[in-house]
């Protein structure tokens, strides 16, 4: 997987951040052309949010979202405050990113 794009911008106290995570996000109901068989069920289950440490906003992802999700949130922040973006799929894999928030 290519990893976690992050963008993060603070105004009036407010920080805008707009992410692209790169997963497959297989519903499990596709089938492969050339097989014919289905292919597995794999996608993005939680997604967090995190401000300096601490957790802003946790989300829950399901087969219905379409190949490398795009989110956006705004929660109360400032300029060089530190967000990360962590996922975790249902077959267990994990990512994370990180950025300074402009």
């Amino acid at each position: 997987m290519a990893g976690i794009k992050i963008r993060a911008k603070a105004s009036d106290g407010e920080v805008t951040l707009k992410t692209l995570m790169s997963h497959p996000m297989e519903t499990g109901t596709r089938k492969n052309s050339k097989t014919g068989e289905t292919i597995p069920a794999h996608f993005i289950e939680e997604v967090t949010v995190s401000r300096n440490g601490t957790t802003v906003i946790t989300g829950y992802m399901s087969g219905g979202v379409s190949k490398n999700p795009y989110l956006s949130v705004k929660f109360k922040g400032d300029k060089g405050d530190k967000v990360t973006v962590a996922w975790t799929d249902n077959k267990g894999q994990s990512e994370s990113g990180e950025a300074t928030v402009g």
